[in-house]
């Protein structure tokens, strides 16, 4: 009966979907090289993986509006992760342990076991006694069409924390177990609880993996933790720390105590809009990162969180990242290669110099690429400043404050719909050059600095004749190495 309940849920969300997915795929922000679903709102990435040979997406989900509602999962594969095809819904709310209006079927995880595939999320319901999270698992044969496991809920939160914060597992196999970890509250302090099991189904508590003192909010949404390169990384997003949207932790791992101990923290994206980060591993063996392009704290503060509603959609995915082990312990996240792919008209310019008159970057385009090598030994302006989709009104400025050695990302004038400033910190500012490189699609700016070390992303919702792309200095003289550009 649960199936076929969730079958029909399906079939009439689908319907939704393809007599309304016109106005949205023909939007004028609409993303063109960022993943988004056809229609309606999208927020976080649930199970990344790849499975039989293609990636699969799935997607926190609500088909029938642009706004969060109760949630389904959404699903699409693609062998490149640049072009995509849409697949059958995988989860809808339909049984008592998921069907909260305003929750359903809420974050998880993904992973294969004797070549099923296996979704394990967190239902939310309310049976008159509060709202309240448990963790559950759906399986598949085909990685298309799902079933719940009938023994749901398999997990409930653990007596004495709150039973309305207990949520998304993140699930990997080691040595012949499964191993579980659910963002969890108590006495208001964020903790990351992990699990143990033989076969996915029946867990076992292990012990509190990781947890906050206060300094690192109230609950930790989508924990994320994995090794590599003989390190373990706990990927956070914290609530209750203001803008720190997405944290990571490095450090060392024991699976006989289930105790991780860390001693490098560091931002995953400095910007505004990166929250709810999933990893994963492909068959090339490249760990990467997929997260949503926006961030509960900022949207509010747009009407109607923001314009694109009037296009039937709201959401989207940051570009994938592979994420690497620097020597120091710190992280760097490398837009994939496959996007190199999409790179047309190049442009280069080299021994650039560049003072307070705005010199027009190319290709004026809504969607372009721009890579500058700025040579420190051959500056001395106190700021260099990237004005980016720009017209006589609007732009999103990045500010290299070169004097305080800050990166600040300033867009209070970028669209008369965001506002705000960002700011982090130049962590390699021992080296002779500083590297930028920006990817700019219909809707977000997303820029990568020093080796890739350093993120900021923002959501920037520009007119038609927001294209101009400008650098200028400010105090002084800046030399560029090296420009290029690309359209994409």
């Amino acid at each position: 009966m649960s199936t076929e309940l969730m079958k029909q849920k399906i079939s009439v969300a689908q319907e939704f979907i393809d007599h309304h997915k016109k106005v949205s795929l023909n939007g004028h922000w609409r993303q063109q090289f960022h993943f988004m679903p056809e229609v309606g709102w999208m927020n976080d990435p649930n199970g990344i993986i790849d499975y039989k040979g293609k990636y699969h997406f799935f997607y926190q989900y609500n088909p029938f509006s642009p706004f969060w509602d109760s949630m389904y999962w959404g699903h699409a594969v693609s062998e490149d992760m640049i072009h995509w095809e849409y697949l059958p819904l995988a989860l809808a709310p339909s049984e008592p342990y998921d069907n909260h209006q305003k929750g359903g079927c809420f974050s998880g995880s993904a992973i294969e076991k004797d070549g099923r595939l296996y979704l394990i999320y967190t239902g939310t319901y309310n049976d008159g006694d509060g709202f309240k999270q448990v963790q559950c698992v759906a399986y598949s044969e085909d990685g298309i069409h799902f079933e719940k496991y009938e023994g749901n809920p398999v997990l409930k939160a653990p007596e004495g924390y709150d039973e309305a914060n207990f949520r998304d597992p993140c699930v990997w196999e080691h040595d012949g177990y499964y191993y579980m970890v659910c963002g969890a509250t108590k006495n208001n302090l964020a903790k990351a609880l992990l699990y143990k099991s033989r076969d996915l189904f029946h867990w076992d508590y292990v012990n509190v993996l990781a947890e906050s003192y206060g300094d690192l909010g109230y609950m930790w949404e989508c924990p994320d933790f994995f090794e590599l390169d003989g390190k373990y990384i706990l990927l956070i997003s914290p609530m209750g720390v203001g803008n720190r949207t997405a944290i990571y932790l490095v450090g060392d791992f024991d699976y006989k105590t289930g105790k991780f101990t860390y001693n490098i923290t560091g931002n995953s994206d400095s910007g505004f809009d990166f929250y709810a980060p999933k990893s994963f591993v492909d068959h090339r063996g490249r760990r990467m990162v997929v997260a949503w392009a926006n961030e509960w704290d900022w949207m509010p503060r747009w009407k109607d969180w923001g314009p694109t509603y009037k296009e039937d959609w709201c959401g989207s995915f940051n570009l994938v990242r592979e994420i690497r082990l620097n020597n120091d312990n710190t992280l760097s996240f490398l837009p994939i290669e496959e996007y190199c792919t999409l790179r047309t008209h190049e442009s280069e310019q080299n021994a650039l110099e560049i003072t307070d008159k705005p010199y027009i970057i190319l290709p004026e385009k809504q969607t372009c690429e721009i890579q500058a090598v700025i040579d420190l030994n051959a500056t001395d302006a106190r700021q260099v400043v990237f004005s980016l989709k720009g017209n006589d009104e609007y732009h999103l400025d990045v500010i290299l404050d070169l004097e305080h050695q800050m990166i600040i990302m300033d867009r209070d004038h970028a669209d008369g719909w965001s506002r705000g400033t960002a700011h982090t910190e130049i962590r390699k500012y021992d080296k002779a050059y500083l590297t930028v490189d920006i990817f700019i699609d219909r809707c977000s700016v997303e820029v990568f600095f020093e080796d890739y070390h350093t993120v900021m992303s923002s959501n920037v919702y520009a007119s038609n004749d927001q294209v101009k792309n400008t650098v200028h200095s400010v105090g002084g003289k800046c030399t560029i190495r090296q420009l290029k550009t690309f359209q994409l």
